[in-house]
């Protein structure tokens, strides 16, 4: 039986202990312990860049928000949607993640980090989204579990009104927010609601399994006219 592998750790600004570790072919990110995502599971990464980006097709030069690069399925399908002068912009808030992804990771994926439409800020989505006015066609939300938020406090914030109004004025006027999420969440919906933001939730596979656990992904824009279809 092979081993599991502990290739590199990094400590989040919270001071939990952030892991990459590797067993056969499979790799690993686990937060202090608690598994966030496996390569053996990618689907809903990459449903998330398929529903996120739907509306995008026929436009030549679309820019695109990720915010968590994770092991970078997101930002390969992106890419593989859009046309060669599109931009994407990868906010990734812990460094030693970009780093693992051009070290370890990269053949999982085609190496995303290298095409030069990618730019990467070593910086908290919440930031790059607050600076960022009517800039973005899409933005693609991979922070911790979703609305739950469940491995860092303040990934609370852009799920509330606040945040979520931030994010608006960031897309442009038919623009469309996608989130990946664990989970439901009827109190983000209720907010979703409150803030009279027409929203679609659609529950993906977490693998090409017909055993996969389910994952969620949320669609939010300022109209209805302009979500995608799922």
């Amino acid at each position: 039986m092979k081993p599991t592998i502990r290739l590199a750790s990094a400590t989040t600004p919270d001071g939990q202990e952030l892991v990459l570790s590797q067993h056969d072919r499979d790799y690993y990110l686990s937060l202090s312990k608690y598994s966030l995502m496996t390569s053996r599971e990618q689907e809903s990464e990459l449903e998330l860049a398929r529903l996120g980006c739907r509306r995008l097709s026929g436009r030549r030069h679309p820019q695109v928000l990720i915010g968590g690069l994770g092991m970078g399925f997101t930002l390969w399908q992106t890419l593989r949607l859009l046309p060669e002068k599109a931009k994407v912009t990868v906010a990734e808030l812990i460094p030693e993640v970009v780093v693992w992804n051009r070290d370890f990771l990269g053949e999982l994926t085609q190496h995303p980090l290298r095409d030069p439409r990618v730019a990467v800020k070593n910086n908290d989505v919440r930031a790059v989204i607050r600076a960022s006015k009517s800039l973005f066609d899409a933005i693609l939300l991979d922070v911790d579990n979703g609305p739950s938020a469940m491995t860092m406090a303040k990934n609370a914030e852009l799920y509330k009104p606040a945040g979520l109004q931030a994010i608006m004025q960031a897309l442009k006027k038919d623009g469309c927010l996608a989130i990946w999420s664990s989970s439901g969440d009827a109190r983000f919906e209720k907010t979703l609601r409150r803030e009279k933001l027409p929203y679609r939730l659609t529950r993906v596979q977490a693998a090409k399994s017909a055993k996969s656990r389910s994952r969620y992904i949320w669609l939010i824009a300022r109209h209805r006219q302009w979500l995608p279809r799922v």
